[in-house]
């Protein structure tokens, strides 16, 4: 594994600055490296 694996493209505007004011409206995403998917819970 190299570090450059882990150099992507994240848009500013998808990083959140502040929690939801509803905490357990936010949510996490969830990667399965074996089955290669993703859940959001």
């Amino acid at each position: 594994m190299h570090i450059s694996e882990f150099d992507y493209e994240l848009p500013e505007e998808l990083i959140a600055q502040q929690p939801l004011p509803q905490r357990d409206a936010s949510r996490m995403l969830v990667v399965d490296r074996e089955k290669k998917a993703w859940v959001e819970t």
